[in-house]
């Protein structure tokens, strides 16, 4: 006869041989059914992120060049060799081929399993991230379907923002067609992680109180309170645009980073926004600084100052960070500030 018992991540077993009970316990280190469900839902995850990475490097290469998306089916843009299926692998098919086209040998480049890499790395780790509380016994279901729309959401946020910061490095473009669609996602997605909750809760309380007029009410000020936001973080961009063309003579910024910071602040608020462009700036001076020391990696500029930074693209960047561990980072800080 034996006992099983589960404690935490292990299990105890007590076993019975010949009548006598064994005087020893064995531990096993095993994991619960939710923790391997969320496992394999950040595996897979990553796998529909490098999915769609492949897809986005399609858009990339065909968007500024004003070509269908749609058709013809992949193929090498030097020899225009249509891609076979095993060619079209996520990843995979990069490093089989060694990075060139099968047929006439051209280079492919970094960008393509580097972008693959970005997105999926960042789905997964979006689905890590917000998926710990997903299987817990006992969690209200209605939570649990707030937590996958949101996750969702943030897999939208990861694709844009790989998709501008490529698109400013290599085209030194942010396209209305993906900022403002961008805005507006990020409003919808805030207000529905912030009004989910209310429907839940106004319908575990007895209807004394107009739950929801309160929440009609709440939403409101927290739609004002985003909008603000968004004009704020839009005319700190504004404002160092104009300082610069008072300075220089010439413009410095383009509106399209005014239009990404009103986006960044639409999905994380004007504090993940406001890092966000600390952040940017940082990396944005270290690129600066390697163009100043070395001269090969000045972009058709024979002058240091007379280089263009993609400055979306340091701003995306920031804006993942800030939407992956901005909160932390921002509690540190006060902490270290003393609030």
């Amino acid at each position: 006869m034996a006992v099983w018992r589960n404690v935490h991540a292990c299990s105890v077993y007590r076993g019975m041989v010949g009548g006598c009970e064994l005087g020893v316990e064995i531990r096993v280190d095993v994991y619960s059914s939710s923790h391997m469900i969320r496992i394999l839902g950040t595996i897979f995850a990553g796998l529909m992120g490098l999915a769609f990475g492949s897809f986005l490097n399609v858009c990339l290469s065909r968007w500024p060049a004003g070509e269908s998306v749609v058709k013809p089916r992949s193929h090498c843009r030097n020899c225009d060799h249509s891609l076979a299926w095993w060619e079209n692998v996520p990843l995979v098919s990069w490093v089989m081929l060694r990075g060139r086209c099968r047929k006439c040998g051209t280079a492919i480049g970094w960008r393509y399993p580097l972008v693959e890499l970005a997105v999926g790395v960042l789905w997964a780790l979006s689905f890590w991230n917000l998926s710990e509380n997903l299987l817990q016994p006992g969690f209200v279901s209605i939570f649990q379907y707030n937590i996958l729309i949101f996750i969702l959401f943030q897999a939208v946020l990861y694709w844009i923002l790989v998709a501008l910061s490529v698109l400013d490095a290599e085209h030194l473009w942010l396209p209305d067609a993906i900022t403002f669609p961008g805005i507006a996602l990020g409003l919808v997605a805030t207000l529905y992680r912030f009004v989910l909750p209310w429907n839940f809760h106004s319908s575990q309380n007895p209807p004394s109180i107009n739950w929801q007029e309160v929440q009609r009410h709440l939403l409101f000020s927290y739609a004002i309170h985003r909008l603000l936001a968004m004009l704020a973080a839009a005319a700190l961009i504004l404002l160092i645009r104009w300082i610069y063309k008072l300075v220089r003579k010439r413009e410095g910024m383009g509106l399209g980073d005014a239009k990404l910071m009103a986006m960044l602040a639409a999905w994380l608020g004007l504090p993940g926004a406001l890092l966000a462009f600390g952040l940017g700036a940082i990396l944005g001076s270290v690129v600066a600084l390697v163009l100043l020391l070395v001269p090969a990696a000045r972009r058709g500029s024979e002058t240091w100052a007379g280089s263009k930074l993609p400055f979306g693209t340091f701003l995306c960047a920031g804006g993942i960070v800030s939407s992956l561990w901005g909160q932390s980072m921002i509690a540190a800080y006060l902490r270290w500030a003393g609030f």
